[in-house]
């Protein structure tokens, strides 16, 4: 069984402190989750690159020794997790090229450049994997996977840790789950600090690998992944993760795209975001199938990232 310890979250979220920030608990109005009595949200949207990815893309990063630095690392990702493994390599002077989807936004395939990255593009999900594969075994290079590991989940794990020593009477904490790295983490911190808390997940209807894993108590491999919300398009679940939230999690909840969509316009409209769907995951679960379960409860909300170019943003919401 794969464990994480207070200690290891607590050290970790040391290591990476001088690169990472410690995002903002904000209390948000109630009534965006009808009969919740209060309402909180972590704003890892303000997270250095956009996105909490940066915890877990530092941690693996600071952990390689001298040789591995000197090869490079290398890294695969819809956008976010490449920008945060392209920020992490350039922050400690290493040789980073990432592999992302052809249908990444540009503002993230330019966001990873900027961080000195070079970025190869394929034509799916599945490809990707294996082109960063094949940059492992050919140039020697570190794979930072983009939710995998227990150095991934420990740095996750800094979300949750925070989240609960500045909202110290949360009920329960929603966060999203693409491949569950972030999950993973922040289910262990969460229940290590506040055992009472549920922790419960939430992912695409079309990108549900952790509700499949779950349910057949091992880590799936989904055949195909449709969702508007690619940083929750994992395709596969993976054993660490998995056993984390296994572990950890209350629940994992499906939302459709267009409660995502929905939850989007709602963000916007009362908080002034303008976020991509991963952002929106966590309200669309407390406003839909969660609602039953936090009448009368302090909910947390982990807004995730968002890094969404203004036109791709209007043109989702406007259009579904």
């Amino acid at each position: 069984m794969n464990t994480l310890s207070l200690e290891a979250i607590r050290a970790t979220l040391k290591a990476v402190g001088p690169y990472v920030r410690s995002t903002p608990t904000v209390p948000i109005p109630a009534d965006l989750v009808p009969g919740a009595r209060a309402v909180t949200a972590k704003y890892e949207l303000l997270q250095i690159t956009g996105t909490f990815k940066a915890r877990g893309a530092m941690a693996n990063a600071l952990a390689l020794d001298e040789q591995a630095r000197a090869a490079g690392v290398t890294a695969v990702s819809a956008g976010n997790h490449a920008i945060a493994t392209a920020y992490a390599a350039g922050q400690l002077g290493i040789d980073a090229k990432v592999v992302m989807t052809a249908t990444a936004p540009t503002v993230r395939v330019e966001r990873c450049r900027s961080y000195g990255a070079e970025v190869v593009l394929a034509p799916d999900v599945h490809a990707a994997f294996e082109m960063m594969a094949a940059l492992v075994e050919r140039e020697n290079r570190t794979a930072i996977h983009p939710f995998e590991g227990l150095l991934t989940a420990a740095g996750t794990a800094g979300v949750g840790y925070e989240f609960i020593q500045d909202a110290t009477d949360l009920d329960a904490v929603i966060v999203p789950i693409g491949g569950g790295g972030l999950a993973a983490g922040v289910a262990t911190a969460v229940k290590l600090l506040a055992p009472e808390c549920k922790v419960y997940g939430v992912e695409p209807e079309g990108a549900d690998s952790m509700s499949r894993s779950l349910a057949a108590g091992s880590a799936q491999q989904l055949s195909r992944v449709d969702t508007v919300a690619d940083s929750l398009g994992a395709p596969m679940a993976l054993p660490i993760s998995f056993s984390l939230c296994q572990q950890h999690l209350d629940d994992v909840v499906r939302v459709t795209d267009a409660e995502l969509i929905r939850a989007m316009r709602v963000q916007h409209q009362h908080l002034g975001l303008a976020v991509e769907p991963a952002c929106a995951a966590t309200l669309a679960a407390a406003t839909g199938p969660l609602a039953k379960r936090l009448v009368g409860k302090h909910v947390g909300l982990i807004f995730c990232g968002s890094n969404m170019d203004p036109e791709s943003w209007f043109r989702l919401v406007e259009t579904h």
